[in-house]
């Protein structure tokens, strides 16, 4: 289906990645991969404030002692709304020149999970880490060439991720309790067949997986068992991930390579935009630690 699109900020982002809905400040951030900045949207007033980093940030959330929690290229740092970076607290592939991090988002228990990836493309050295709320790191699962999605089921046990190098979408069993990661969870099916390769992703309160398709021009929303349920067609060809702000979906982009003639083409790509679909997200907590 074809949505009504609205852009909420045309930054020009290179990599537009990491979208979160700051309820308590009503406010939306993202970041911009590509350019190390950080952006926050005021969605009273408008106002746009982007901040600059030495090292990118790739994703967020809010801290219950206050700033915020941050997976950056060269690890996991807490900040503050001014971008101030604290000292790191976890710089678990520093000896892998190749790898920074890519994904992040808190579990329903409040810790902060984040995926690394291979940005020079040559083998599977990403992990997934999981960051307790005593700031202690987890070290979840290796073998992950583009860690992305990182997502859960209402209930918290079921954990959505992908690999974008090789195109799977996968899910795990997982105890929100504990923050162990189980198997893979093999009734989640999705079509081989879909558009563009698996990056970013958001949960509704059915349940479903909102999944933006890096190349496709789409996001999905798939079904608990992986079924397709719909196909919501956008003027750009890379989404990079999505984030619900009440019952409208905010989507990333990005015009990473684009020649001159793809941007002429697609004049919002590397804008925010927002989708209305109808549905009501699933909240994501704030990083309890």
């Amino acid at each position: 289906m074809t949505a009504t699109i609205e852009v909420l900020s045309h930054q020009g982002d290179l990599l537009g990645e990491g979208p979160l809905w700051l309820e308590a400040e009503n406010a939306f951030g993202w970041v911009d991969i590509g350019q190390a900045l950080w952006h926050r949207l005021d969605l009273s007033s408008g106002k746009l404030r982007t901040v600059a980093f030495d090292s990118a940030l790739t994703a967020f959330a809010p801290a219950a002692g206050g700033g915020y929690i941050g997976a950056f290229a060269d690890g996991l740092a807490r900040f503050d709304a001014t971008g101030t970076r604290a000292p790191l607290l976890h710089a678990p592939e520093a000896e892998l020149a190749d790898n920074r991090f890519n994904d992040g988002g808190t579990d329903p228990a409040g810790r902060f999970l984040a995926g690394s990836m291979n940005m020079a493309g040559t083998g599977a050295t990403g992990s997934l880490y999981a960051l307790d709320t005593d700031a202690a790191l987890r070290h979840l699962k290796g073998g992950i060439g583009i860690a992305n999605t990182i997502a859960f089921s209402p209930d918290g046990t079921v954990f959505y991720t992908a690999d974008s190098s090789d195109g799977r979408l996968m899910a795990f069993d997982y105890d929100p309790g504990t923050g162990t990661l189980g198997p893979q969870r093999s009734e989640f099916r999705p079509p081989e067949d879909l558009p563009g390769g698996p990056d970013g992703s958001a949960v509704d309160a059915e349940g479903f997986l909102w999944n933006a398709r890096w190349d496709g021009g789409c996001i999905l929303r798939l079904a608990p068992d992986g079924r397709l349920d719909r196909i919501i067609e956008l003027p750009v060809s890379r989404p990079t991930s999505c984030a619900f702000v009440g019952q409208d979906l905010v989507v990333t982009t990005s015009t990473w390579d684009y020649s001159d003639a793809q941007r002429e083409a697609e004049p919002l790509a590397g804008a925010l935009l927002r989708v209305p679909v109808g549905i009501e997200g699933l909240p994501r907590p704030i990083f309890a630690g």
